[in-house]
């Protein structure tokens, strides 16, 4: 370092930084070396090569930390000394040194607080020196930057060190030097929240308030409007009291003639808008008339108002001739900064009140878009942006109770009817004014920046309200193809895009009428964007030929459409094309054979070469199935395609297979002819149509030996695959299928009945096979029964599924009828008193004979009913719970039979009491309603006489059959729940919220209007001294909020107070339990705390527009600091589903909730007693925060939130323990609300959807069994006395072609009509996993249709967890989306007279001349639970999420399949530690 070598001292000091990094006790016990070697560092700042210079800071901020504490104040003293000197270059380079060693400190430790004691008061002593005239400002503004670095790091340690730091910088803002004045504005204002409470009311009395006031000069008023909001963004609370005292005084001081005290007065209004939400309501009114006024402040443009959106919006085309004058010129025009600062207020209001949206559709929005022509660009910019703001917000918050305004609100309609506006109608109001100031705008000469701004806008538009730019179609065509004509750069790729997908967008809502003159100019320019090298222009411009093609249907033969599809086939055939654009080019194929067959049949194939030879395997496989199925394709086509699936099913890879399979069910249900291929040849062509003799016969032949080898445990879904296309042979080609069914396929079938891994949709497939095969063929039936039950009988004890053979033989029974005599006689051998049955086979009998009785009918059974009983005394376990389930299900088929001895026996013994309860709810389960009603008037009162139990169990088990009942009987039942609200025991009013709970399940609104008055009733229990009936009340809410939310929005204003109250932790719960010498903490409100936070988040994602985001998040960021990791992880995903719907808010609360979440970050601590579960449950807990931190990252401004940004820093940083996770979750999460807001409002705009209702299985038929039964003569394999339907078959899928045709009526529109697709998600939530499944109407499973917590890389025991559920259900619905999209969007409400219904079942709704259809994805769900693991609830707080806007109103129908349980062998005693 002493070298005069320049290079030498460069290379010394890097070798000094490397020994540092190596050994951190480098100077122990060696300190002269180490001040020798200090003071050298801190001479080589002085160094006069700069690269020396830096070197030797950086080299300093690592000699920091090793250094001895008394050694400090060398540092200290030689950097001030160099920040005060005279030389320019040596003070810049002491204030980066001052930062470098900041920067370098460790967070936690006592070095940072010692630096600070050393650094602090030598900084303030020279700005105490600042005031001499020899100090440089530049010295001034480094010292200050200096301490806004140590604050900003240590707050407390710099804020301890400092002695009345504010009274030493406040004289600073009155600095000569504008710069100066800004710098100590910001680091006194990040000194204000830790300054003492009596501080900041002493600035405001001697300062602040004093410069407010109207005789204050400009420049005085300036400074403190400055230091206002720079004091509200570090300390909002200080300033929150005081708004009274300081907002009169800013909006006076904003009508003062100065632009920059009127832009420093905006600034301070928006961030007090931002920052004290509700602090600043009394003031909102006279914010927005200030910002309304101010958006319009241009002192040097002299239009009249009427004429000036005119004048603005016509370009001046001959620049040559304007006007200059010598003493102004629009560079000296700061009015442009008033005007985008007013814009900023606007929006912050409108982020921040959704109470105000009618408002501001009233009174604001009008001047923002007479504004939409500004000549100065940022503002122009500004103002859109903020009217986007607006429109998204209208599409989450429009149905929002809205403030009274003062100015208006109804409008008339008709005679004297009054109408109020809502958001929505406003919106919808001014799209013409919009549009028309838009469009003006739009020239093809406007930059790039206001063409994407404006597209942007436009889009969002489309959005919120499908189909309201009908009357622009002209207009926005003309400017679409303008722009995208103009040569594509990388600087206008992105605009090009933006384009092409409003164009998508655009054509998929509005009718092709509206711009059918104008598809010969546009189609060229999308030619050519199809054709582009860049993947995104390509892709999105396939996308809206998809759209076009969809909307145009049925296409005529056109130019466009030849050179469309040689554009495709080359895309397709070509191996360097992007998957993006492949994959939309395979959608136009398919859109081409749905809309344009007749042109596609002269094509000659060669889209299949290039799909099926060189495409990508998925995507072929996907068109072929769509074309299938909507198709009527020739026999050749057929073979071919057949004969493929066969190869892709033969290959080795297990990718592919179930989409193939897929593929496979449609080709043998739904095409038409056959062309067997051998080799090369074609050996026969069928194209005579669909089978209509049957199968050909050596289809079966090829396809069942390849099955074989699916049919095992080791894959499900492949598994459930090949069962499907084994019930299809049996279906449409029994007697070729059915030998070698029996075989080869039976004994095979025989091993997967009877195993436990079978559930759900595979279960599903396995009963309809043996369904399937008797019908095939009725002679196999009576051996299938006893192959089941030697299957099952030599299978090994624990690993057999009793259960499931049972729904085995029910499936067989209901196949052919006949039987059903000789297998009830056979079962109940096994269940009579002296029976020598092993216990296996004792409670197989049980279960088939209860599966048996729900369709038979047994009241001459009477000896099995009361064997049944008698069973309920069995020693095991099992053996009772299946007889209570075999006595409930056969009570199902004969009622008045078998009711009342259930009901004797509840009443009369004690001991059997919970499984006679158990047997009943069998049957209010499983019984038709109208048969429920009859028996109801027996039931209430016994179940209400056994509510008073002291046992829980026993309770829920009344209260879900007393819900049920009442379900029955609303009118009757409702009014004697209410009465028994006031009943003294708290087991009866836990009763009733229980049963009030079960009313929630019922997907009927026929008694709403009887519930709604009494659910604060009901609420008000929340009150109860007893804890257990609180708890109950908050499930009932949580449950009325998620099923019936139209029930409790009204009330919620009266209802969060009472839930808020619940989140809190609360001491006299809280008792000490000893266990031997160790004390035990026992919290008894932990579980209604974790209901209430459930209840909140339920809330949150059901009545949003009824709540104060404010409060709201104020209560969650409180639970983050709860013991339970329950409730911390319900708070991550609401902070996760509030950084969508209210991204501003949030933001400004991130630092509130920083130290929480870098506390849920931290790993378990590691000792003696710590145990596997204790380390799982804490990396579950961080995977949540992680994702909470991901999510929270996309909003977060950079620099906004400091203690954040620290967060996030800790785990983004390279070498971090979760950065790879971190980085992971940034690519999967949404970039933004838009796809949120675009699900919810399209929803909103097409249809009304029932809520998540949780409904039954549907009744089958019951057939009584009469004493002929034997010989009762067969009817069609049914028996004769009382004839079943015949068992519907499962139908070809609809197509998708939608009839249009005239109609006579009061309107000269078409009438539409829609058939929707149908879908099965099967959800199966194991205690070990949550496995989802979607499936068609044919039970096949969708490409991409599988998913499982272990696919989203959780491993073992995390697979079973709520989190894994809720990320494996949000990337099902992720997945049902893209096939909604894909099923294209059609008219579902007709063209005719009022109050019609049309051919298809649709209700018919009376549009205006001019009006435009609503449309809705072509598709419905219905959605199939199974198992009691956390998947389920996961699944339904995901459909209940914004993530489920798109998909909830595709819902039709919720099944519950879960086989329960009751009773079972006692698990063993938990481990005591």
């Amino acid at each position: 370092m002493l070298s005069p070598d320049q290079d030498f001292r460069f290379m010394a000091l890097n070798d000094l930084m490397a020994e540092i990094a190596m050994d951190r006790t480098l100077f122990h016990g060696d300190e002269p070396s180490e001040v020798k070697v200090l003071n050298q560092v801190l001479k080589l700042i002085e160094d006069k090569i700069s690269e020396v210079k830096n070197q030797a800071v950086k080299c300093l901020g690592q000699l920091i930390k090793v250094i001895r504490e008394n050694n400090l104040t060398i540092v200290v003293d030689k950097l001030i000394q160099f920040s005060s000197g005279k030389e320019e270059e040596l003070r810049d380079v002491a204030g980066l040194a001052f930062k470098t060693v900041v920067s370098e400190l460790p967070a936690d430790g006592k070095l940072a607080a010692a630096v600070s004691q050393k650094m602090v008061p030598k900084l303030l002593a020279q700005l105490q020196n600042s005031s001499q005239p020899a100090t440089p400002p530049d010295s001034i503004m480094e010292t200050l930057s200096t301490l806004s670095v140590l604050v900003a790091r240590f707050p407390q340690q710099a804020t301890s060190a400092a002695n009345d730091p504010i009274k030493v910088i406040l004289p600073l803002t009155s600095h000569s030097r504008a710069a100066v004045r800004k710098r100590a504005i910001t680091t006194l204002a990040q000194y204000v929240p830790y300054a003492p409470p009596a501080e900041f009311p002493e600035l405001m009395k001697s300062t602040i308030t004093p410069s407010l006031a109207a005789s204050a000069s400009i420049e005085k008023q300036q400074t403190v409007s400055q230091l206002v909001g720079a004091v509200a963004r570090y300390a909002p609370t200080r300033v929150a009291p005081v708004l009274g005292d300081i907002i009169p005084g800013l909006l006076a001081a904003a009508q003062r003639e100065d632009s920059d005290l009127c832009e420093g007065c905006l600034q301070t209004l928006e961030t007090l808008t931002l920052r004290c939400p509700t602090e600043v309501t009394p003031y909102l009114p006279s914010i927005m008339l200030i910002a309304k006024e101010m958006v319009k402040y241009d002192p040097n443009y002299a239009a009249d108002d009427e004429d000036e959106d005119e004048a603005m919006g016509e370009p001046d085309d001959d620049d040559d001739d304007d006007a200059v004058d010598d003493a102004y010129s629009d560079d000296e025009d700061t009015s442009y900064k008033v005007r985008r600062s007013s814009a900023k207020v606007i929006l912050a209001i409108i982020n921040t009140r959704p109470e105000l949206l009618t408002s501001l559709y009233l009174n604001v929005s009008p001047v923002i878009i007479s504004r939409f022509g500004d000549r100065e660009e940022s503002v122009k910019l500004e103002l859109w942006s903020t009217y986007s703001h607006l429109i998204k917000q209208t599409g989450v918050y429009g149905d929002a109770p809205q403030a009274k305004s003062t100015e208006g609100g109804k409008r008339k309609r008709g005679e004297g009817m009054e109408v109020e506006d809502t958001p929505y109608t406003l919106l919808k109001s001014q799209v013409q004014a919009l549009s028309k100031a838009l469009l003006k705008q739009l020239q093809p000469k406007s930059s790039a920046a206001v063409l994407q701004a404006g597209m942007d806008l436009l889009q969002s538009l489309l959005v919120v309200l499908p189909g309201s730019l009908a009357p622009q179609a002209q207009s926005i065509s003309s400017i679409t193809a303008s722009i995208l004509g103009s040569s594509s750069s990388s600087t206008t790729s992105s605009l090009h895009a933006t384009v092409l997908s409003f164009l998508s967008l655009f054509f998929s809502t509005h009718a092709i009428a509206a711009y059918k003159s104008a598809i010969p100019a546009l189609t060229p320019k999308m030619l050519s964007a199809s054709s582009q090298r860049h993947p995104r222009i390509a892709s999105e411009a396939f996308r809206a030929f998809s759209a076009l093609l969809i909307a145009s249907k049925p296409v005529q033969a056109a130019e466009w459409v030849n050179k469309l599809y040689d554009e495709v086939v080359a895309r397709l055939r070509s191996g360097d094309t992007d998957a993006e654009v492949r994959m939309r080019a395979e959608d136009v194929v398919i859109e081409l054979w749905l809309n344009a067959t007749d042109i596609m049949r002269t094509k000659g194939g060669h889209e299949w070469d290039a799909l099926l030879k060189g495409g990508r395997l998925e995507g072929a496989v996907r068109v072929v199935e769509k074309v299938a199925g909507d198709v009527s394709m020739d026999g050749a086509w057929v073979g071919s395609s057949t004969e493929w699936i066969f190869g892709v099913l033969q290959r080795p890879a297990k990718a592919g297979k179930s989409s193939a399979f897929g593929c496979l069910e449609v080709l043998l249900q739904q095409c038409v002819g056959y062309t067997h291929l051998t080799g090369d040849t074609l050996l026969t062509v069928s194209p005579t149509g669909r089978y209509k003799s049957g199968v050909p016969e050596h289809i079966p032949a090829e396809i069942v030996p390849q099955l074989i080898h699916f049919l095992s445990l080791n894959d499900l879904v492949l598994m459930t695959h090949a069962l499907s296309t084994l019930n299809i042979l049996l279906r449409v080609s029994p007697k070729q299928t059915y030998p070698l069914v029996e075989k080869s396929v039976l004994p095979t079938v025989y091993q997967l009945a009877h195993s436990p891994s079978v559930s759900g949709t595979a279960l599903e497939a396995l009963t309809e096979f043996f369904q399937d095969l008797v019908a095939a063929d009725n002679d196999i039936a009576g051996h299938i029964v006893p192959g089941l039950v030697l299957a099952l009988e030599k299978s090994k004890t624990g690993e057999t599924s009793p259960s499931n053979v049972s729904k085995c033989v029910s499936a067989v029974v209901r196949g052919y009828h006949d039987l059903a005599a000789g297998i009830i006689a056979e079962f109940a051998k096994s269940i009579k008193p002296r029976s020598k049955s092993t216990q296996q086979h004792v409670v197989l009998s049980l279960l088939a004979l209860g599966e048996i009785g729900k369709t038979i009918d047994m009241a001459n059974q009477q000896e099995i009913f009361s064997n049944s009983l008698a069973l309920f005394s069995a020693e095991s376990e099992t053996v009772r719970a299946a007889a209570a389930f075999a006595a409930g299900n056969i009570a199902v088929g004969s009622l008045h039979t078998f009711l009342n001895h259930l009901v004797a026996q509840m009443q009369s013994d004690q001991e059997k009491r919970l499984l006679t309860l158990h047997a009943l709810k069998e049957v209010v389960t499983h019984c038709p309603r109208h048969q429920l009603e009859t028996v109801a008037g027996a039931l209430w009162v016994p179940l209400f006489a056994v509510s008073s139990s002291s046992e829980e169990t026993v309770r829920n088990v009344a209260a879900g059959c007393l819900g049920q009942l009442t379900t029955a009987n609303p009118t009757s039942y409702l009014p004697q729940l209410q009465e028994r609200l006031a009943d003294p025991s708290p087991s009866v009013r836990a009763t009733v919220v229980a049963a009030v709970r079960y009313t929630f399940a019922d997907n009927t609104q026929s008694y709403d209007e009887l519930l709604s008055p009494l659910i604060i009733q009901f609420m008000s229990l929340v009150h109860d001294s007893d804890l257990a009936v609180r708890r109950s009340t908050l499930s009932t809410l949580n449950a009325a909020a998620r099923n019936k939310p139209h029930l409790v929005r009204d009330h919620l204003s009266g209802l969060m107070p009472l839930l808020y109250k619940e989140t809190f932790q609360k001491p006299e719960l809280i008792r000490i339990v000893e266990m031997g010498p160790w004390k035990h903490r026992v919290d008894d409100g932990l579980e209604a705390r974790k209901t209430a936070y459930e209840t909140m988040y339920t809330i949150l994602d059901t009545c949003l527009a009824k709540i104060d985001i404010h409060e709201f998040l104020s209560h969650v960021i409180t639970g983050l600091r709860d013991e339970a990791n329950e409730i911390k992880v319900l708070c991550h995903m609401m902070l996760f589903r509030l950084s969508q719907v209210a991204p501003t808010a949030v933001s400004l609360r991130l630092d509130d909730m920083a130290a929480d979440l870098s506390v849920g970050m931290k790993g378990a601590p590691v000792g003696k007693d710590t145990v596997k579960q204790d380390l799982e449950r804490t990396a579950e807990l961080q995977r949540s925060t992680l994702r909470a931190i991901a999510a929270l990252s996309k909003i977060s401004a950079a620099g906004s939130s400091s203690e954040f940004d620290k967060v996030v820093d800790s785990v983004s940083r390279p070498g971090s323990q979760w950065s790879s996770e971190f980085h992971e979750l940034l690519r999967t999460f949404p970039t933004s609300i838009k796809r949120s807001i675009s699900l919810t409002t399209v929803a909103k705009a097409t249809t009304t959807t029932p809520d998540l209702l949780s409904t039954l299985d549907p009744t089958p038929d019951r057939v009584p069994l009469s004493k002929s039964i034997k010989s009762a003569r067969p009817v069609r394999g049914r028996l004769s006395d009382t004839p079943l339907p015949p068992r519907p078959r499962k139908e070809k899928r609809p197509p998708r072609a939608y009839e249009v045709g005239g109609r006579s009526s009061g309107f000269t529109k078409p009438v539409v009509s829609a058939t929707l697709d149908k879908y099965f998600l099967h959800v199966h939530a194991s205690s070990n996993n949550t496995l989802l499944h979607l499936m068609d109407a044919q039970g096949n499973c969708q490409p991409k249709g599988q998913v499982s917590a272990g696919i989203l890389k959780y491993r073992h025991k995390q697979r079973s967890t709520f989190d894994a559920g809720f990320q494996a259900s949000l990337r099902m619905i992720k997945r049902i989306e893209e096939e909604a999209n894909k099923k294209r969007v059609v008219p579902v409400r007709m063209f005719v007279s009022e109050g019609s219904v049309a051919e298809d079942g649709f209700e018919e709704t009376r549009v205006a001349d001019g009006g435009e259809p609503q449309y809705k994805p072509g598709m419905e769900v219905e959605v199939v639970f199974n198992g009691f693991g956390h998947g389920k609830q996961a699944f339904i707080a995901a459909m209940m999420s914004s993530e489920g806007d798109g998909v909830r109103p595709l819902v039709t129908r919720f099944t519950d399949r879960t086989h329960i349980k009751i009773g079972g062998e006692r698990s063993p005693k938990a481990r005591r530690l």
